[in-house]
């Protein structure tokens, strides 16, 4: 068994790849302000930079299964947020839609 100091050093050295100052840089890049969680733009900004991190995992392990179906929810999240726009404000979806680059 390894010494304790070990697991530390590792648990110090390894990052997330989604911390909360990126979290907040993309809140104040899509959101009203950096503080600005809850609208739908701010959300969709981050469940698409999941995605994408996401989707490089699972091209590099082929088999990882629970971070496919982890992936697909967030899809399908987004995707419900993504028809909300267009219910409610087309001009705000067209221009999330431009920013993330989303569709073709």
């Amino acid at each position: 068994m390894p010494p304790k100091s070990f697991f530390k050093r590792n648990i110090l050295q390894t990052s997330m790849y989604l911390d909360s100052t990126k979290k907040k840089e993309i809140f104040a890049k899509h959101g009203k302000s950096n503080t600005d969680t809850g609208s739908s733009e701010a959300q969709i900004a981050l469940f698409s930079y999941r995605i994408s991190h996401l989707t490089g995992h699972l091209k590099s392990n082929k088999k990882d299964y629970n971070t496919e179906r982890a992936l697909r929810i967030l899809v399908g999240k987004r995707r419900r947020l993504l028809d909300y726009l267009v219910e409610t404000d087309i001009e705000r979806y067209r221009a999330i839609i431009k920013e993330l680059g989303i569709r073709k």
